[in-house]
């Protein structure tokens, strides 16, 4: 669109600004359009650097096989790093053996609690029902190093430092602050007059629980076990200090190379955990659907 040059004013004159311009330059009129989609473009573009960024720097650093300062791309590029870490004795494979088993033990625990923690705090008139709910968050008030020193200090006396069993534990402690509240919230979801009507037609207060509520809840459910899943599967510092060095998880061996200077090491390991954590997220957002996410907290 060809714009009009503009016009001395005279005196008592009306400034007339055209519809969707803002403001004059030396080379014309410049639409606030234009303005509004470069600054859309740079927090897009801004956004983008902030969660890409470390992940390219990942990808880099997993298939680099010299790189040195000032040099700012890798001088050599190669699988040699993703072999040895795939080597068996190398020790990664069996870190991830070891942390997926963990993972789904911490589910398993997680959700034997939270199931019925979850439908009584949902279904029931429980006293204090929102201070037992802000109990579970207790965990996530404080700093974990703080937790997590004390709780070491606390499994050495009963012998479960180094043991499966005590990292599981630890685990759970954390996981549950998912697992209850979504689970609460899912089974919160369900309509209490479908349990009522298979009440009335004669069903045991279990059997339309495991009939009616339990299924209906399911996906919020399924969708608690993925949170726990991750969040165990990702878990450092409950492994560390209770673990290690007996328990060699994923996340431990990832430490162990970063501090060591292996960037290639740890760069590799940190995608083999991302692998799980994106795929899994896809699932949550296909099971945790609007009418569980409203009911969470109340």
């Amino acid at each position: 669109m060809v714009l009009p040059a503009p016009r001395r004013l005279h005196g008592g004159d009306a400034v007339r600004v055209p519809a969707g311009l803002s403001f004059e330059t030396a080379d014309g009129w410049v639409p606030a359009r234009l303005a509004r989609l470069l600054l859309h473009g740079l927090a897009i573009g801004g956004l983008a650097f902030i969660i890409f960024g470390p992940l390219a720097n990942l990808v880099l650093w997993s298939f680099a096989e010299r790189w040195y300062f000032p040099h700012k791309l890798p001088l050599e590029w190669g699988f040699k790093y993703w072999a040895t870490v795939f080597n068996p004795r190398a020790g990664a494979m069996a870190s991830l053996s070891v942390s997926i088993v963990i993972a789904l033990l911490t589910v398993a625990l997680s959700l034997a609690l939270s199931v019925p923690a979850g439908y009584a705090l949902a279904k029931r008139s429980l006293p204090l029902r929102s201070a037992i709910m802000l109990l579970f968050l207790l965990p996530q008030a404080f700093p974990s190093l703080s937790i997590y020193i004390n709780v070491a200090r606390i499994f050495y006396e009963f012998s479960l430092n180094g043991t499966m069993v005590g990292v599981v534990l630890v685990h759970t402690l954390h996981g549950l602050v998912y697992s209850v509240w979504i689970t609460a919230a899912a089974f919160a979801a369900v309509d209490h007059d479908l349990e009522l009507a298979a009440r009335n037609l004669g069903a045991t207060a279990s059997r339309a629980f495991f009939t009616v509520s339990l299924p209906l809840a399911a996906p919020g459910i399924v969708a608690s076990a993925i949170f726990v899943f991750l969040e165990s599967l990702d878990e450092f510092t409950g492994s560390y200090f209770v673990g290690a060095p007996e328990i060699q998880t994923l996340p431990l061996l990832l430490f162990g190379a970063s501090m060591a200077g292996n960037y290639q090491i740890a760069s590799i390991t940190a995608l083999i955990l991302l692998v799980p954590s994106i795929a899994f997220m896809l699932m949550v957002e296909r099971f945790l659907k609007g009418n569980v996410l409203s009911k969470v907290g109340t």
